[in-house]
């Protein structure tokens, strides 16, 4: 009897605190932004589940920082490097134009 009593309780419980959190995600309109882009919402519950676990200043928040410095800076270095080559690509051809005759 005890047991079952313990169970209905917990049962009562769980259920008014899923209303309690259906009632917060209501007021605050977080149900239609998780229909509209739920693996954002996503995203944003790990990086404040990360930030708030103590995970900030850790060796591998560092690691993950400079990984993304570096994969920031791809496409700038990239263009750099395209627009280098082309002038020595350029520079060869009209060397390669003068010298013919």
């Amino acid at each position: 009897m005890a047991a079952r009593e313990v169970g209905e309780q917990v049962t009562g419980l769980l259920r008014d605190a899923n209303s309690a959190l259906n009632g917060v995600a209501d007021a605050v309109g977080l149900t239609p932004r998780v229909e509209k882009n739920p693996y954002a919402l996503v995203a944003a519950a790990l990086g404040a589940g990360y930030v708030l676990g103590g995970g900030l200043f850790t060796p591998t928040t560092a690691r993950l920082l400079r990984l993304g410095l570096k994969l920031a800076a791809v496409p700038m270095v990239r263009e750099r490097l395209l627009d280098v080559a082309e002038a020595a690509v350029d520079g060869v051809l009209s060397q390669a134009k003068s010298k013919d005759p």
